[in-house]
């Protein structure tokens, strides 16, 4: 008999997550999220520098997808300042909030006061306490360091590594955070996305604590896969692409379903749209996939916003729902 409240681990960062933790939330799962500590732009980047701790951003933004506070509360915890306000341009109070606490304590117990002052419904769990570097080894042989780097330099990537701030050639070993491995070995669903594949999902892959847990949990393993390419991360990816790139960084096939988008993105909206990170639908790959050892799970996911192409909230977490329910894995 499945669970009235299934126990729900999401692992990733960026912007798709904290939709569908929302979405999760009014759907009564018992949720924790598992955040990338490899941000390095804006106001995260520079927190992580100056302080020498994880980036909050994404932290930030999950926990006020979760947060069941006033509205008030939330938008002056998201709120930035202004270009105007010379060294705090661009800060989320946030993210200085976060830091804040975690210079007073450390990040595990800083988040432990904000979920409880935000009334967070979930968890949300930084993958490591300690603040990484992402590298990408190319395709050409090149390695660039730097998630903004990885981005902007728009080479194809063959995997990624971490290591910490520091230790460029990674001698000291990364260990996950407190209750990383516990949420996902005790998980009913563990979900890989969505996001930018290589620097909001890949990078809590290579951490070999994060892999051998997904190795030992007896969760349905579930990779939501984009229904976009993106700019300097997946050009000319298909489905199977995508999946292959996981499981490579899983270093098996792992993956139990993977839930992606069948619906059809109209050539003219793309055209009518500039879409800066996006480039075209990604194609389906049927008999590439099929090496891939998963089930796949094709659901009208498509939601069309001016700001670009994005997975409905509401189909994605029916479409989880039905697949935790009738056991499609």
């Amino acid at each position: 008999m499945k669970e009235a409240k299934p126990k729900i681990t999401v692992i990733g960062g960026g912007t798709g997550l904290p939709i569908l933790l929302s979405g999760l939330k009014a759907d009564n799962w018992d949720i924790t999220a598992i955040v990338t500590v490899a941000d390095d732009g804006g106001s995260s980047g520079t927190i992580r520098t100056a302080l020498n701790t994880i980036p909050p951003g994404d932290i930030r933004n999950c926990l006020v997808a979760l947060s069941d506070t006033s509205q008030t509360y939330k938008d002056v915890f998201q709120y930035r300042f202004a270009p105007k306000d010379n060294q705090f341009s661009g800060h989320a109070v946030g993210n200085l909030i976060i830091a804040a606490l975690a210079e007073r304590r450390d990040i595990h117990s800083a988040l432990k006061i904000v979920s409880k002052s935000m009334n967070v419904k979930g968890k949300v769990l930084p993958v490591s306490e300690t603040p990484l570097i992402l590298q990408a080894h190319c395709l050409d042989g090149t390695i660039i360091e730097g998630e903004t780097k990885i981005v902007a330099a728009n080479r194809a990537i063959d995997y990624v590594t971490t290591h910490r701030v520091g230790d460029p050639q990674g001698e000291q070993p990364v260990f996950a955070g407190r209750q990383v491995v516990k949420a996902i070995k005790e998980a009913d669903v563990l979900v890989l996305g969505p996001g930018s594949l290589y620097t909001s999902i890949l990078p809590n892959l290579t951490i070999p604590e994060v892999r051998e847990a997904i190795d030992a949990t007896d969760a349905t393993v579930l990779y939501v896969c984009n229904i976009m390419t993106q700019m300097g991360e997946t050009e000319h990816f298909s489905d199977r692409d995508h999946l292959a790139a996981v499981n490579k960084h899983l270093g098996q096939h792992k993956v139990d379903v993977m839930l992606t988008n069948s619906s059809l993105v109209p050539t003219t909206y793309i055209e009518d749209n500039e879409m800066q990170d996006y480039l075209i639908q990604v194609t389906h790959d049927e008999a590439g996939l099929a090496a891939e050892a998963a089930r796949i799970v094709e659901k009208d996911l498509l939601d069309l916003k001016e700001s670009g192409v994005y997975h409905n909230q509401r189909k994605l977490v029916d479409a989880i729902r039905t697949i935790y329910e009738e056991g499609e894995a």
